[in-house]
């Protein structure tokens, strides 16, 4: 059997029906679940770092040092919502496996030898993302806000909404940087070209900065700026990505 007969036997894209899609949906989330409360488990023993790992920035800039609880539940969930983050990037790796694992069916046979590369390559975009929000995104904006707070207000933010802050960035990064995976995809799929990212970098331009500006919690343009600089690597690197693994056309005889 030649390597054009290996990959397309014996699993040609396209022989799975709509509802064996569904099916095959609803067990690799059931999957994902899973891995994420047996990570919760691991993150709650370390729980006290984690709290202080979380809240480190958010502290830094309160002029109180401290931040407050409005909620009945706030006690509970000020443990409970970091331990769930944590959760979710340690078990990242296992979630992305479903996540290939559910688009394998629409590979070829050789493409599907990819797994490992591509759970490796995205789960390290992921963390690349998160640590760029913990460590980066989140402490300057966080910063600014607490920096242009007028004289005559009392400026004391509670857990809630910082915390709520915090996710949306940490975890809004882990999914931006995720787009070289996502061109990847498309690309195998022959849904994009390098070609057509070239020609509509213009537009590309356009709503990443729109897509900055919306995600960024300030107003201020170094802000914006802050969300918008990965995005525009990333899609260059996004190009180069489709470029490498872009659709081969057929081969005439």
């Amino acid at each position: 059997m030649s390597e054009q007969d290996d990959d397309l036997a014996p699993d040609t894209p396209g022989r799975m029906s709509f509802l064996d899609h569904l099916d095959e949906l609803r067990r690799r989330i059931v999957y994902a679940v899973y891995s994420v409360l047996a990570a919760l488990v691991v993150a709650f023993i370390f729980i006290q770092d984690i709290l202080a790992f979380v809240t480190n920035a958010m502290l830094a800039a309160t002029p109180s040092g401290k931040l407050l609880g409005t909620g009945s539940l706030d006690p509970i969930m000020v443990i409970f919502k970091p331990g769930l983050l944590v959760a979710i990037i340690i078990a990242s790796p296992l979630i992305l496996l479903q996540v290939w694992y559910f688009i394998a069916p629409g590979l070829y046979a050789k493409e599907k030898r990819l797994a490992i590369p591509f759970v490796l390559s995205a789960t390290l975009l992921f963390l690349t993302g998160a640590w760029f929000g913990h460590d980066l995104a989140f402490p300057v904006t966080w910063g600014m806000m607490a920096a242009i707070v007028p004289g005559f207000m009392d400026w004391m933010p509670t857990w809630n909404d910082a915390f709520g802050l915090y996710l949306r960035i940490v975890l809004g990064m882990g999914v931006i940087f995720q787009m070289p995976v996502l061109v990847f995809v498309l690309a195998r799929f022959g849904l994009v070209t390098p070609k057509f990212l070239i020609k509509n970098i213009k537009y590309a331009i356009l709503i990443i900065f729109v897509v900055a500006a919306v995600a960024s919690p300030g107003q201020d343009p170094a802000s914006q700026l802050l969300f918008a600089a990965p995005m525009l690597v990333l899609y260059l690197i996004s190009i180069g990505v489709a470029w490498v693994f872009q659709k081969k056309k057929p081969v005439e005889e």
